[in-house]
């Protein structure tokens, strides 16, 4: 009796043991998305997209967008991505610049040519280079590419400009850091950095003459109202990744990391495609709130580029020619 009351137990024991086991397996896989993207941004809407992607399949996936910093503060994201503290996150080429200094040519002014030109190169072969470099040196995985605009030049005072000597001494407002300075200099412009917070005041007041930035942050800042005019100097295309903690993502089946990655490249694509749209309209409101949008020659602007980069000491890490095969893309 004592024997066969052991083999029972024994095998209730082995069978609750076999139910625990599968309710483990069944178990979703937490992802958690950080971005300094507002929820209105097509960044932010991409993302979302991506999660509802997700949540209609049987990925074994749980995924949730944490938007505006509300998880991760701007700048520390990637940071927490390689501690093994946040599973995913947007991530710009300037924080991969910060650890992989030869690919800071990235962050060049006039890099690409247009919104096509970053897309050959980024769902081309070159793309994958990046990618495979990104995850060697840095331990994180690149799913997507999101376009997240292109950078124009606003002046709060109307000028005529043909070429960045009619910009010298324009105190324009840009980001901090080396890298922007350097951008500046290729505008022709006097770079002041500022936060953004303060930018409408100092347009307001002239403690600056312009700015520069994407038209939807232009736009949702309604920088509109203290500026004359938007010249449109398309100085830098930028491009932001859906990237993943290289440990996560080894810890997915294939069938997840599929699933995962298809949705990311879907909804990076559906926000492009809304950025860009976005960007037209918004040019066409301008023009319809008064501002002059001035077209112009990049010509000028590009061999100015091309001067200023030229034996900058930002540029001696920098791989050249993989920078000459982008450009050539």
């Amino acid at each position: 009796m004592t024997t066969r009351r052991g083999i029972m137990k024994g095998a209730l024991a082995g069978a609750l043991i076999g139910y625990a086991g599968r309710g483990a397996a069944q178990a979703p896989v937490q992802i958690r998305i950080s971005t300094a993207a507002p929820p209105s941004d097509f960044l932010a809407k991409a993302l979302d997209a991506l999660k509802a992607e997700i949540d209609g399949s049987s990925a074994g996936l749980n995924v949730s967008v944490h938007t505006a910093s509300t998880l991760f503060k701007q700048g520390t994201e990637v940071q927490a991505l390689q501690r093994g503290n946040l599973e995913m996150s947007t991530m710009t080429t300037f924080e991969v610049a910060q650890q992989v200094p030869e690919l800071g040519f990235f962050n060049r002014g006039y890099l690409f040519k247009d919104h096509a030109h970053l897309r050959r190169v980024f769902d081309g072969r070159m793309g994958e280079e990046y990618r495979k470099t990104v995850s060697e040196k840095m331990g994180i995985e690149i799913l997507a590419t999101h376009y997240l605009g292109t950078r124009q030049v606003s002046l709060r005072a109307k000028r005529n400009v043909k070429g960045p000597a009619d910009l010298a001494g324009t105190k324009l407002r840009m980001p901090a850091g080396p890298e922007w300075l350097l951008l500046g200099r290729t505008l022709g412009v006097s770079p002041l950095p500022l936060g953004m917070p303060e930018v409408y005041l100092a347009l307001k007041t002239g403690t600056v003459d312009g700015q520069e930035n994407p038209l939807s942050i232009f736009n949702a800042a309604k920088l509109y109202e203290v500026s004359e005019q938007v010249v449109l100097t398309s100085h830098m295309l930028q491009p932001v990744f859906f990237a993943i903690a290289k440990p996560v993502w080894a810890k997915l089946s294939a069938a997840q990391q599929a699933s995962l990655q298809a949705a990311a490249r879907k909804a990076a694509k559906a926000g492009d495609d809304g950025r860009l749209a976005d960007e037209a309209s918004i040019i066409d409101a301008l023009k319809g709130r008064g501002l002059s949008v001035d077209a112009i020659d990049l010509a000028p602007f590009r061999e100015g580029a091309d001067k200023a980069y030229s034996g900058a000491d930002a540029t001696k890490a920098w791989d050249m020619a993989w920078l000459k095969r982008v450009t050539e893309a």
